[in-house]
């Protein structure tokens, strides 16, 4: 496919109306497009706006969302332990409008969720820092309490997938962000030292009411000690013009406009997924696979998001990078909202 525009200068995602502003089609290095209108205030019922933060560390991996799709509010906290390889805390409820509180855009304010239900309370805080975010999360049975640095010169890759002019999406991936802080599960704490990782999802629009979706990350170093940060994904950007695929190195995003090839089996989730064109071929092995599903009157999804171990390489154009043991994952998910 022909090369994406790269947009250098803010833009808004709306016109006045709340319809799509073509200017906004692209994609960019930092969260220059503002997504304020998608509110409500404009346009209500196809709304839809989330946080999602995912921290790998050499013991756990960590990860919560946290939304508002116009008519309720979910929200989630997961807690894996790697050596025992099971989730130890896994929570989700549905609360409110008003029970999750979203800034226009990514850094203009604080985030957060509060849920209070029969079971125990859910909080989740997202603070914005001079140089870097604190991601909290406390549910029954656990919590955690994370910086994810912002390193000086630090590239993202945003991009806007318009379907038509009434539906389309703003997506940030931010990943490969060093992560410090600690986890707490069922009152013992362990450090999430250096050399863990954290990675952001924070989306913004106006969807179609049945999609699907693969979306694969990984952050780690390469042998000669660089950042590398992998960003993927399919179905849901296709005949638009746009795709959400990247390779970070050190911090700097090369972007990759090829629609890239997914082979995973279906039959078997933890089979290896492999991904390549756009100068990537990149195999993931899993080790677990977060399965879930939802079937109520307001949502119908299924998500089988593999955590595992990523090794290729990727060409910049300007050298062959080679790539192993990078923790992350792959999903594939349906949704009906």
């Amino acid at each position: 496919m022909p090369g994406e525009t790269e947009l250098t200068t803010p833009v808004k995602l709306t016109k006045e109306d709340g319809s799509f502003n073509r200017a906004a089609h692209g994609w960019a290095r930092q969260p220059i497009v503002d997504t304020a209108a998608i509110d409500g205030s404009v346009l209500n019922g196809k709304n839809r706006r989330w946080e999602y933060w995912c921290v790998l560390t050499p013991t756990h991996i960590l990860a919560f969302s946290i939304a508002d799709i116009d008519y309720f509010a979910p929200a989630s906290v997961w807690i894996f332990d790697r050596k025992q390889n099971k989730a130890v805390v896994n929570y989700a409820s549905v609360g409110p409008i008003g029970s999750v509180k979203l800034s226009p855009n990514v850094e203009d304010g604080p985030h957060s969720a509060r849920h209070s239900n029969p079971d125990g309370e859910l909080a989740v805080d997202i603070e914005h820092l001079p140089n870097g975010t604190r991601i909290r999360a406390s549910v029954p049975g656990g919590s955690f309490d994370v910086i994810a640095s912002m390193p000086p010169s630090h590239e993202r890759t945003a991009v806007v997938v318009p379907w038509s002019d009434d539906l389309f999406q703003y997506t940030l991936k931010d990943i490969s962000r060093p992560a410090t802080g600690s986890v707490t599960i069922g009152g013992e704490t362990f450090p999430v030292p250096e050399g863990s990782w954290a990675m952001l999802d924070h989306g913004r629009g106006r969807w179609p009411s049945k999609v699907h979706w693969n979306w694969g990350a990984g952050s780690g170093r390469l042998a000669d000690g660089r950042v590398m940060g992998l960003q993927v994904g399919d179905k849901w950007t296709d005949g638009t013009g746009s795709t959400e695929n990247s390779f970070l190195l050190g911090t700097r995003v090369y972007k990759i406009s090829d629609k890239l090839t997914w082979k995973y089996d279906v039959d078997n989730w933890m089979d290896t997924w492999h991904i390549s064109g756009g100068g990537l071929d990149a195999t993931l092995t899993p080790f677990y696979n977060k399965a879930s599903s939802v079937d109520t009157e307001q949502v119908k999804s299924r998500t089988d998001q593999c955590f595992g171990v990523w090794k290729g390489r990727f060409d910049t154009g300007e050298e062959m990078v080679e790539f192993e043991d990078i923790v992350g994952f792959a999903e594939d998910v349906t949704k009906t909202w």
